[in-house]
This record gives C-alpha cells, sequence and structure tokens, in this order.
C-alpha cells in the first residue's frame, strides 16, 4: 500500500499517463536551485550552521521581495477600492478617492469582489488605449483590440494557443530569442509547439541581427511551419534595448515572411544607458506606412509586474491585438472567457498605472518623485553591476542597457565542465550550486535561458537594495576566484 491507500497500479495518473508535454516542460528561474534555496532557508532557521547567514535571492524579478517600495497613490487607491469605508476618511486625498470611485463604479455591484466581463472592465480598457495613444504620439488605439490579462504571462500563453496548429512539417514553429525568458520555451513545450531558436549576438550587446532571424527560419523551414516571431524588448535575461532601425527591419522581416509578430514590452520604463529609448513594436508599426501598418499582425504585452511599479502580486496586465482576423479576434475573445476574468483588483491596479496622478492634483509630486527615484536607484545599481563584474577575472558583462537583469558571461576551467558533466549537470549549473552552497547568493545558470554551445552564464536581478547589491558582487568575485583556483 502506498500514500492515501493506493497500490501504484491503482492510480489514473502516473508518470506514464500524464500528459508528456507537461514533462519536457522547464522553466528554470523557479527550479532546482531555487527549492535548494528555499531548503537552505529552512536549515537556517532550524539552526544549521552555514557559512552565510541568510540567502540573497537574485533569481527573479520581484521587485518588492527585494526591498522596492510601492508608489504610495497606486496602494491608496487600491485601499479605497477594497475597503470602500475609507473614503469617508481624511487621511488619503482626493485624486485617490476620485479614481477609487471611478473604478467601483465601472465594478459590479461596486466592488472588486465581482467578476468582471472576461474581456477585462470597458472603462479601464479605455483608459488603457489613451495611455498607448499618449505613448505612441498619437497612433490610434481602439479599446476592442486591448485585453486585460493576468500579468503578461497570461495573455502570451494565450496567443500562442492560438497560433500553435498543424502535425508534422505542418506543426506551428514559433521563433524565439536565445537567450530568452523561459516562459516561452515552457509554453511551447506544453502546446506542443516546435520552438525556433535565433540567437542574440553577445559580441555586440545582445543586438538582435536579421540575417540571424533568416538563418533560423530557413533552417526551420526544413521540419514545420514557422508562424510567430516573439521579441522581448528591453531584453530579458540580457538587458539589451533595441533600435528603432532593429524594430523596422524586424517588422519588414515579419511582413515578407508573413510571421505574426508578439512584442513583450513589459520593461518599457526601464531604459537607464545613455543614447537608449524604448520604441513600441506598435508605433514604428504604423510610422512606417500603410503597407505594413494594415498588414502585419502584432500582439504586443505590457505588465504591472515591472518598470517602477513592482507590483508582481496583483498580476495585472494587458494585450493589444492589430490587425487580426475578426472571426479569430471571436475565437480569442471566447478563450479568455473560460478563464473568466483577470483578477479585479490587478485590473484597478493597471487602471491607476495607466491614469496616475496628473499636474494638477494633490498626489502628483509624491508621485513623480518615488518614480523618478525608482529609476533612478535602477539605473545607478545596473552601472554599479555592470562596473564590479566587469572587474573579476573570468567574468564578462555587457552593458545593462535597460530592464532588471544581467547575464554575464562566465569562465570556467575544464575540470570544472568536466566534473559537471560526471555529475549530470550543465556546468553554469554546478557552477550556482556551489555558489549558492558556499555564499547563499541564488542566480540563475544560463542554461536556463538557453546559449551558444561551450558559452556558460548566469542570470542575476540587479533589484536588491545598493547595500546589498554590493555584497552580493562581492560574494560572486570572492566565490569566483576561489572556483576558478580549485579547479585550474
Amino acid at each position: 500500500m502506498t500514500e492515501n491507500g493506493f497500490k501504484q497500479h491503482d492510480r489514473v495518473l502516473t508518470m506514464d499517463t500524464i500528459n508528456p508535454n507537461v514533462i519536457s516542460v522547464e522553466y528554470a528561474v523557479r527550479g532546482p536551485i531555487v527549492q535548494r534555496a528555499l531548503q537552505i532557508e529552512k536549515e537556517l532557521k532550524m539552526g544549521m550552521k552555514k557559512p552565510f547567514t541568510e540567502v540573497i535571492k537574485a533569481n527573479i524579478g520581484d521587485c518588492q521581495a527585494m526591498g522596492q517600495k510601492p508608489i504610495t497613490f497606486f496602494r491608496q487607491v487600491l485601499a479605497l477600492c477594497s475597503y470602500p469605508d475609507l473614503l469617508e476618511d481624511s487621511r488619503f486625498p482626493d485624486d485617490a478617492k476620485s479614481r477609487a470611485r471611478r473604478i467601483l463604479q465601472a465594478c459590479g455591484g461596486g466592488s472588486l469582489g465581482a467578476y468582471s466581463v472576461s474581456q477585462g472592465i470597458e472603462m479601464i480598457r479605455q483608459d488603457v488605449a489613451q495611455y498607448i495613444e499618449r505613448r505612441d504620439g498619437g497612433v490610434t488605439c481602439d479599446p476592442d483590440n486591448i485585453y486585460l490579462s493576468t500579468g503578461a504571462s497570461n495573455a502570451i500563453v494565450t496567443m500562442l494557443k492560438l497560433l500553435v496548429s498543424g502535425e508534422g512539417a505542418s506543426r506551428t514553429g514559433v521563433m524565439i530569442s536565445i537567450p530568452q525568458y523561459p516562459l516561452y520555451s515552457a509554453a511551447l513545450a506544453e502546446l506542443g509547439a516546435v520552438q525556433i531558436n535565433y540567437y542574440l549576438d553577445e559580441d555586440h550587446c545582445w543586438s538582435l541581427d536579421v540575417n540571424e532571424l533568416r538563418r533560423a527560419l530557413q533552417k526551420a523551414k526544413t521540419h514545420c511551419t514557422p508562424r510567430a516571431l516573439c521579441i522581448i524588448n528591453p531584453g530579458n535575461p540580457t538587458g539589451q534595448v533595441q533600435s528603432r532601425q532593429c524594430i523596422e527591419d524586424v517588422i519588414r522581416f515579419a511582413a515578407e515572411e508573413r510571421l505574426f509578430l508578439m512584442a513583450d514590452e513589459v520593461y518599457q520604463d526601464n531604459v537607464y544607458a545613455d543614447g537608449c529609448e524604448f520604441h513600441s513594436f506598435k508605433k514604428v508599426l504604423f510610422e512606417m506606412g500603410a503597407e505594413y501598418s494594415e498588414t502585419v499582425e502584432l500582439a504586443s504585452f505590457h505588465s504591472t509586474s515591472k518598470c517602477y511599479m513592482g507590483e508582481c502580486g496583483f498580476r495585472g496586465g494587458y494585450m493589444e491585438v492589430v490587425n487580426l482576423d475578426p472571426e479569430v479576434k471571436a475565437q480569442l475573445t471566447k478563450l479568455v472567457s473560460v478563464r473568466l476574468c483577470p483578477p479585479v483588483p490587478g485590473q484597478a491596479l493597471l487602471d491607476v498605472v495607466v491614469n496616475p496622478p496628473q499636474p494638477d492634483e494633490p498626489s502628483y509630486g509624491t508621485f513623480i518623485k518615488e518614480r523618478s527615484d525608482t529609476l533612478a536607484a535602477l539605473a545607478e545599481k545596473a552601472a554599479i553591476t555592470q562596473k564590479i563584474l566587469n572587474q573579476i577575472p573570468g567574468i564578462k558583462c555587457n552593458p545593462v542597457q535597460g530592464a532588471m537583469y544581467t547575464f554575464p558571461r562566465i569562465h570556467l576551467p575544464q575540470k570544472a565542465i568536466l566534473e559537471a558533466k560526471e555529475k549530470g549537470e550543465s556546468p553554469d549549473m554546478f557552477y550556482c550550486m556551489k555558489l549558492l552552497e558556499e555564499k547563499g547568493i541564488c542566480l540563475v545558470p544560463g542554461s536556463g535561458f538557453g546559449q551558444r554551445e561551450e558559452t556558460y552564464h548566469f542570470r542575476m536581478t540587479i533589484l536588491p537594495p545598493k547595500d546589498k547589491l554590493k555584497i552580493v558582487l562581492g560574494k560572486i568575485q570572492e566565490f569566483h576566484q576561489c572556483f576558478t583556483a580549485q579547479y585550474s
């Protein structure tokens, strides 16, 4: 007998009967390293002696878990929406109260606890559309093309579900960057789609080369039918910001090859490097003229989890679709209705993100200061990270132009590579696990994001407070020097 009184052969769901696509799914950001980090934290609480007193998790872009403070205005509005009796409290500013009343009036029964329509509250979709029009210099945005979502991730997976079809050589292929955010490879594995890798150019600050897109596409056409091209800008895990010229080249390529474009733009406010600027794919598409703006199919994604907001737990986000076939759009609306609706508190948060305090409102000064301070702190930490990592022999770090991460290349001695392979581990997993065990620093090995053969990396977030970030970087330096000496 086994747990719950079942014999093993009596179980309906076993590793032999489970959906095989699920077994293929991997998600490095919360993989074995993180599981071990959680275990070590428990061991520390139990009094077990370690060469460190805490685990510092620099593995994930969870802003507030790393100490980033919420924007006051956003939390005031959410508090008022959650507990409307506070609308009579004089401690809350009038502009927060007016936002909260407006949101509650758009909710069923005047409550955040009610379901919304599946596409998202209409008033909030209108506000998102107006935000996009302001961002893109007046390019028209139809609220009916906006789908509110559970973070950006849910919308990305939903769009991939629409795209994946066929069998054998007709099976959908989806082009994703390498290195990539593991959501994409995990979703494609779950859906049984074909992953088409195109490599970013590490020697040129992780830039995207259209010639590499062509190479990857032509190779893939021998075994699948490429239908979509995914772009992450600013980049995760690589932190690059694409130039306008690059975006134009990508749009032309998508038009020539009849590819559906997916633009993951959740870090659009996180641009730090001089000379870099965020350009939305939609804005560039429409400025290229009707030849492209009326034909190229595009879905772009944004979230409340990143940028200066950092509200990961509220799971707010949106998708805008452009040039989607009307019948397909009806199928999209049907598909999102199966999950009823995105979290309504996340929708409320998104509304104040796209409709923040204005210059004539009482909360404007505090809002602008908090927003500016948060982004300035991230820019400073990006520069510190790049500088210190590049001072360590055997580590090379490209400029962190944007987003919240660095993806440095690490040189590993041959002896360490051989020992890792003997243990059945990727060499950078071996490296990162030793770093965790010896220094209490939790990073993600580059193999979890994809990388060129015989190169090794790790992804590290720049989110910890500046003092703690310097401690992390110092421990990495100590460890790398000892690791190199040990295996040389």
